[in-house]
C-alpha cells in the first residue's frame, strides 16, 4: 500500500507492508544510487516480514528516490529530519533496519531497536561519490553535504544488531554469504537472501519489541 508522511519540509511517500497493528520495521535505504539499486530488494525483505506477520514501511527520503524534492536541495539535517518523522508517524513501536548508508540517517529517530545490514561510514560513503564522479558520473550534492556527510557515522548505542556479508572484514553479529547486490551496475534481486535477512530481522523485531 502506498501512503505519505509529513515532516518539516513538506511531504514524501511510502510503502507499507503487512499488518496494521504491532511492531513495524522501517527500512532506511541508502543514499543516491545505491537506493535505486536496492529498492526491490529492501521490497522483498518487508514482503518476506509481512509473511511472517510484522508489519514494514518503506519511505523515501526528500531528494532521494521518487521524492519531488531535488535532490541538491536536501542534505543529512533533512534525512534525519524527514526519517525520524516517517517513524513517529507509524505511531508503533519502530525497528529500524538500515541498509548501506542508510545507517547515517537514523539518529533522530525514536526506534526500540537498530538492524543494520553492511552499515557504510560517511567517509567511506564521500569516497564512493568522488569515485563515480571521476569515472564520469553526475553528483549534484553541494560540498556542503559532503562535507557532514564525511563526519556521519551509524548508530551504535544498543539495542542494534550488525549484519555483514562474508567479503566484509568488519565486526558483526551475523555474517552471510552472498553477493552485494549495491555493487551491481544495475537494480538487481536476491529473494534467497531477502529470506534469510527476513528470518533475522523478524527475530531481532520479537527481541527488541514482542509482538
Amino acid at each position: 500500500m502506498i501512503g505519505h508522511y509529513d515532516w518539516a519540509g513538506g511531504r514524501e511517500a511510502w510503502l507499507r507492508f503487512g499488518p496494521d497493528h504491532g511492531p513495524v520495521v522501517v527500512i532506511a535505504p541508502p543514499l543516491f544510487e545505491e537506493a535505486n539499486r536496492t529498492r526491490a530488494f529492501a521490497v522483498a525483505i518487508l514482503r518476506a516480514l509481512a509473511a511472517r506477520g510484522i508489519g514494514g514501511m518503506l519511505p523515501d527520503l526528500p531528494g532521494q528516490g521518487d521524492s519531488m524534492v531535488a535532490t541538491e536541495q536536501a542534505g543529512l539535517d533533512e534525512w534525519r529530519q524527514a526519517f525520524a518523522a516517517a517513524c513517529d508517524a507509524t505511531g508503533r513501536p519502530v525497528v529500524v533496519a538500515s541498509i548501506r548508508s542508510g545507517a547515517l540517517v537514523d539518529w533522530d529517530a525514536q526506534v526500540v531497536g537498530r538492524w543494520h545490514l553492511a552499515p557504510q561510514s560517511g567517509a567511506r560513503l564521500v569516497v564512493e561519490l568522488d569515485r563515480i564522479q571521476r569515472m564520469g558520473g553526475t553528483n549534484a550534492t553541494s560540498d556542503d553535504v559532503l562535507a557532514g556527510l564525511s563526519a556521519a557515522v551509524a548508530v551504535t548505542e544498543h539495542p542494534v544488531r550488525v549484519v555483514r556479508l562474508g567479503s566484509d572484514p568488519a565486526p558483526a553479529d551475523l555474517r552471510i554469504d552472498a553477493a552485494p547486490l549495491w555493487r551491481r551496475a544495475e537494480p538487481g534481486q536476491d529473494l534467497d537472501l531477502a529470506e534469510t535477512l527476513a528470518d533475522d530481522l523478524a527475530g531481532w523485531t520479537v527481541a527488541c519489541a514482542g509482538r
